[in-house]
């Protein structure tokens, strides 16, 4: 097991996004959540508008790094069958053979996740929360990077399925890209107008890299005060008007996590406020299930989070 100082992380990480900065003009703040994630241990939920560059942002990911990379794209009549893989009956030997789905990989783009139903939406739920699927009645271990970074439409489009609570606290982040300046998105034209820049892109990083990548991140210190921060932060939101149900303590151990990356990053080797206050709505905001009527006066689950950020007495 390799052990390598913040710096050589620090490096590490710099390169990865660099790479992918080659790729996705004007997504430095995308990408440095993605890396967190990933750095973390969670996983990644992108909804935004077609075309927008979701499933750009995952492939230039897949492509920076020398690791195995699936993607599923989710139809309506896709089956569970089709992610965790099916037994098959070989006539010769008289045995049933197990064939792996796309989710024996270490990075995995589901492309589109809620136009499938949510029996094969449920298929990743052990996959994802334990690292593990059962198939058949047998328990099969996952490798030690699995990383799902999932694309959805908004569920006002045609066509999807929402996806369950319980799905959604499996993700330890969701964000959205939106739209690029214009200068940013001449700069795109430009890039693509023979052929896609990611044909060239080549991987900058190893799964070793990686794995030691987040073996850094968990040794970032974070004082007993920020972790009641964090925990504040997250129960506050169980007890606000308009919330039919808060954030879980997943939610709590997501922030916990991905601040320490984001210390990592900014080249520290302990968490402050700024990245828990920085991380609180991507981690948080999709956990929530607002009342109907709450919904309906316009409140949101982003600015329930803002909100409670704002409320939240900070540590000194």
């Amino acid at each position: 097991m390799t052990t390598i100082t913040p710096a050589a992380a620090r490096a590490i990480y710099q390169r990865i996004a660099d790479n992918i900065a080659r790729i996705m003009q004007g997504q430095s703040a995308a990408t440095r959540k993605l890396l967190a994630a990933l750095a973390s241990g969670g996983h990644v939920l992108l909804e935004d508008f077609p075309g927008t560059g979701k499933t750009t942002l995952a492939k230039a990911l897949a492509r920076s790094l020398d690791a195995k990379f699936k993607r599923v794209q989710f139809t309506p009549d896709l089956l569970p069958s089709d992610i965790l893989g099916v037994s098959i009956f070989n006539q010769r030997d008289q045995r049933f053979f197990f064939h792996e789905g796309p989710v024996f990989t270490n990075i995995l783009l589901a492309d589109e996740i809620n136009r499938a139903s949510p029996r094969t939406q449920s298929a990743l739920l052990e996959a994802m929360g334990e690292g593990q699927v059962s198939v058949d009645g047998e328990r099969r271990d996952l490798d030690s990077l699995f990383f799902v970074i999932a694309t959805q439409n908004p569920v006002e489009f045609r066509g999807t399925y929402p996806l369950p609570e319980a799905q959604m606290d499996r993700f330890a982040m969701q964000f959205t890209l939106g739209y690029v300046q214009p200068a940013e998105e001449v700069a795109i034209l430009s890039a693509q107008q023979h052929n896609h820049p990611l044909e060239q892109l080549t991987s900058c990083a190893s799964l070793a890299d990686v794995l030691a990548l987040k073996r850094a991140a968990e040794d970032v210190r974070i004082s007993e005060e920020l972790k009641r921060y964090v925990v504040e932060l997250v129960a506050a939101t169980r007890t606000t008007t308009g919330v039919q149900l808060g954030a879980s303590p997943r939610a709590s151990l997501a922030l916990m996590k991905a601040a320490q990356a984001l210390a990592l990053f900014d080249g520290l080797d302990f968490v402050t406020p700024e990245q828990v206050q920085e991380l609180a709505v991507p981690v948080i905001a999709h956990r929530l299930v607002m009342e109907p009527q709450a919904r309906f006066s316009g409140l949101t689950t982003q600015g329930v989070v803002e909100d409670v950020v704002k409320k939240t007495k900070v540590p000194a």
